[in-house]
């Protein structure tokens, strides 16, 4: 039977201070969603608040970005459904792209936390890349314990940030993942570093993100 992919995306369009303008990372979108396609998987496209959902750094200089401009994921991006609609019976996995946008709206948010805990508790794969991470971070499962604790994760480490947005964010991606139990590990800046534990998947940047979908579709056709 055909796997089934839940994108969940960010509505936010700026962050910090000085509103700097921001969205979802096109590589952390476009190359998870072409390599899933490829895969032959169905992929749905669900935003925090529904309709079209920003895209960062369009960079055409990579042939999956490309093709998911040219193909259906613009349009998908362009109309995405609510969350709040969202049902993950028929999922086999959620995926969380980057982007600064997520650390505006998800990690606080109830339906983005209920979906993955959701997702998790039935036996699905969770998945994010960059700062998608930062939806975890205050995901519960049934017994109260947080999703990552004890788990093995990465996501966008603390030298990134450094030098790309660190007046921006409200706080710093790795140490809120450490504070919350979880075992933090990464590569050197920007080189593709993907951490698989059990059906918990994260990557630590934009280079990750075609290693994440591909580690999500290892588990999914083991």
């Amino acid at each position: 039977m055909k796997k089934r992919i839940l994108f969940v995306v960010s509505s936010a369009s700026v962050i910090g201070p000085h509103n700097r303008a921001t969205g979802n990372l096109l590589t952390e979108v476009a190359n998870p969603y072409q390599t899933f396609k490829k895969q032959g998987y169905d992929i749905d496209v669900y935003s925090v608040n529904g309709g079209e959902a920003p895209i960062d750094m369009v960079e055409l200089d990579d042939e999956l970005n490309v093709a998911f401009l040219n193909g259906e994921g613009a349009d998908a991006m362009r109309n995405t459904k609510k969350i709040d609609e969202v049902s993950i019976i028929g999922y086999d996995a959620v995926f969380v792209p980057g982007g600064l946008a997520p650390v505006v709206d998800m990690p606080e948010n109830i339906t983005v936390q209920n979906i993955l805990s959701d997702m998790y508790e039935k036996g699905g794969v969770v998945s994010a890349v960059c700062h998608g991470p930062v939806a975890l971070i205050n995901v519960k499962l049934n017994d109260g314990s947080y999703l990552i604790d004890g788990k093995n994760v990465t996501g966008f480490s603390k030298a990134e940030e450094e030098n790309y947005a660190k007046e921006d964010v409200p706080f710093e991606l790795e140490d809120a993942l450490k504070q919350r139990g979880a075992n933090y590990s990464a590569a050197a800046p920007w080189q593709a570093y993907v951490v698989t534990d059990g059906r918990l998947v994260t990557g630590q940047n934009p280079a990750s993100a075609k290693g994440v979908a591909e580690s999500v579709i290892k588990i999914l056709e083991a």
